[in-house]
């Protein structure tokens, strides 16, 4: 018997605390206490961020972790801004809506202003946190998925309307600041309608309601005033050959980003189109694999005008390439236009989306950037998410701040290499031997087997110079 009261005890606990729960009331739980409103639109009161100042340039000898020790907004190096070299954006998706959750374990993020509701009030209230956010960290930019920011509904009409009302706010809250978005993009992946992919779906249905989606991704990102527009194709590839039409499916792809071309000239948005490269996750294999498969796809179906590429470090190393190769690639062929700032795990196989810490990787993108002139209309996206087991909220800024000065000192080593020109001297040196008049033609594409013939015949046994790989790595090592 003694068993059985505890069992209607604990019935009666339960129900007493059922009937104290209304899940149509204000959104702020009670443990926010004065910090909530008392309406229904749950606005928060008071800071966001108590007790986090804003971010300023301390320098190099600072033990402030609140600090910028090597980025320094408006100092000039090679002539521009460091702002400018990079226009720093913070991606919603990962600061905002990053859980902490993986494929092994359940969320370990539980941020104060969170109610665990997925209310137009939350995504609000998301979205002003969201700005005071990058107003402490000094940075002007973000990108965002349109169902990052404003919750699905039953409708894809019930669903817009919950969008136009978050981007709204955005709109509001951009006013009197330079704060716009680096990107938009629409989440094509995450809903079940996309497991066969959106663009490359085999139902004609989910291709319409993508294209319906991006059209409208793109509306809030031009009315934001956003400079670029992405196109990352997480289930844009197939599982098993064995059911696929690869040709009709990237035939359709490619019906699909020139729809987006037209439209984009149609509602008068100048920004740049981006693809994003991956090679797999969450498909076994995705159609943008890497820079030159999106290059040679681009190519095929007359769209190189019309794209550049979005690089994004963790899928250069899924993809087997460094951030380097894929920066390059994408460089010396006109196609690089925005980088997604973060790192892998060469441990774990898996897109970890951690930011970049690593003084000579960040001096090797830099090499890259600069000798692109720069990345605008682009910039660098922390596309990079606190690790599971980080869970206050001052480890927000310590990320971005360690992610920005570790980009800092990058682009302050290449001024170094530059300034010291024997890394360029020594790559100049190598190749000497085509700055002739038989090199000119052969550049010039006039290199006629017949004379290169003639040639070989009349040197001989030609000379082999030294690679001089190790003094190069010498040299960069010295800049860092």
């Amino acid at each position: 018997m003694k068993e059985v009261h505890r069992i209607l005890l604990l019935l009666s606990l339960c129900l007493s605390l059922s009937a104290c729960i209304d899940s149509s009331a204000n959104t702020c739980p009670a443990d926010l206490e004065a910090k909530c409103g008392d309406d229904s639109s749950g606005d928060w009161k008071g800071e966001f961020f108590p007790g986090i100042p804003k971010i300023k340039y301390e320098g190099p000898n600072s033990i402030d972790p609140l600090s910028y020790k090597w980025y320094n907004a408006e100092e000039v190096v090679l002539g521009k801004k460091m702002k400018d070299w990079f226009r720093f954006s913070v991606a919603f998706w990962h600061t905002f809506r990053g859980t902490g959750a993986d494929p092994f374990g359940a969320p370990t993020k539980s941020w104060p202003w969170e109610d665990g509701t997925n209310s137009i009030a939350m995504a609000k209230r998301r979205m002003r946190a969201h700005f005071e956010f990058m107003d402490k960290l000094g940075v002007n930019r973000w990108c965002f998925h349109d169902r990052d920011i404003a919750p699905d509904a039953k409708t894809l009409a019930e669903t817009n309307a919950n969008l136009d009302e978050v981007v709204e706010l955005a709109k509001e809250l951009q006013k009197g600041t330079d704060i716009i978005p680096l990107w938009g993009t629409a989440q094509l992946f995450m809903h079940p309608r996309y497991m066969h992919g959106g663009a490359t779906s085999s139902e004609l249905g989910v291709y319409a309601y993508a294209a319906a989606q991006v059209k409208k991704a793109m509306e809030v990102t031009h009315y934001l005033g956003g400079e670029n527009y992405v196109f990352w194709g997480g289930r844009e590839g197939y599982q098993t050959l064995l059911n696929t039409d690869m040709k009709r499916e990237l035939d359709h792809l490619a019906a699909f980003l020139q729809a987006a071309v037209d439209y984009k000239k149609k509602i008068g948005f100048n920004g740049t189109l981006l693809i994003e490269p991956k090679p797999q996750e969450p498909t076994k294999h995705q159609y943008d694999w890497d820079a030159a498969t999106s290059f040679a796809f681009l190519q095929k179906y007359g769209l190189t005008g019309e794209f550049k590429l979005n690089i994004e470090c963790n899928h250069a190393t899924l993809s087997g390439h460094s951030c380097h190769h894929e920066l390059e690639t994408a460089r010396i062929n006109g196609l690089l236009g925005n980088i997604d700032a973060n790192t892998g795990d060469p441990q774990i196989g898996w897109d970890t989306d951690q930011f970049l810490t690593d003084i000579s990787e960040a001096t090797l993108v830099m090499l890259s950037v600069v000798r692109n002139g720069g990345l605008a209309p682009g910039g660098f996206n922390f596309d990079a998410k606190l690790r599971r087991e980080s869970t206050d909220v001052e480890d927000m800024f310590i990320a971005h701040i360690s992610g920005m000065d570790t980009l800092a000192r990058g682009l302050r080593n290449v001024a170094k290499l530059i300034e010291d020109g024997s890394l360029g001297e020594l790559v100049r040196k190598r190749y000497q031997s085509f700055d002739s008049e038989l090199g000119a033609l052969i550049e010039a594409g006039k290199g006629d087997f017949e004379t290169l013939e003639k040639k070989a015949m009349e040197w001989g046994e030609p000379t082999v110079s030294s690679a001089k790989q190790e003094l190069a790595e010498m040299i960069f090592q010295s800049a860092l």
